[in-house]
């Protein structure tokens, strides 16, 4: 005699599927993000970083910012973690979203560094820092 084997299909709730399916959207949207500031990555060190500086330096400056970010994500979804649990997952997500919509917003109006980062250096009577010193003679060496 063999023993009976019962089959048990699970079928997800339509509230559980909405779940799954606004998360999906939420990762893939984040992945889109990451994907379109690497695409743009030349054009953001070109825009935001000085003309005199060797590409490579901007381009090293632009992913350092891509790292940042990145990085300090695990930190965020911790705090933001512990403040969900205590004070309500509603409100934190909501402050969430706020959180990345308004710099997002602030980073599209940014100035670029030929309108404003010329003018700094114009109106200032600093010399280069150690920093502009070391990109110039990167520059200047032929490899």
């Amino acid at each position: 005699m063999q023993p009976m084997i019962t089959q048990k299909t699970l079928e997800l709730s339509t509230s559980e599927v909405r779940i799954l399916s606004l998360a999906s959207i939420g990762g893939a949207l984040e992945f889109y993000d990451f994907v379109i500031f690497v695409f743009f990555a030349t054009i953001i060190g070109k825009l935001f970083f000085a003309a005199s500086l060797p590409d490579w330096v901007r381009q090293a400056q632009t992913f350092g910012i891509f790292a940042a970010g990145y990085l300090a994500r695990p930190i965020g979804g911790i705090v933001m973690a512990h403040f969900g649990d205590t004070r309500g997952r509603k409100r934190i997500f909501t402050l969430s979203v706020l959180l990345m919509a308004i710099p997002t917003l602030l980073i599209g109006l940014l100035p670029t560094y030929q309108s404003i980062g010329v003018v700094t250096r114009q109106n200032s009577d600093l010399p280069l820092n150690q920093a502009d010193e070391l990109c110039i003679q990167f520059s200047t060496v032929h490899v």
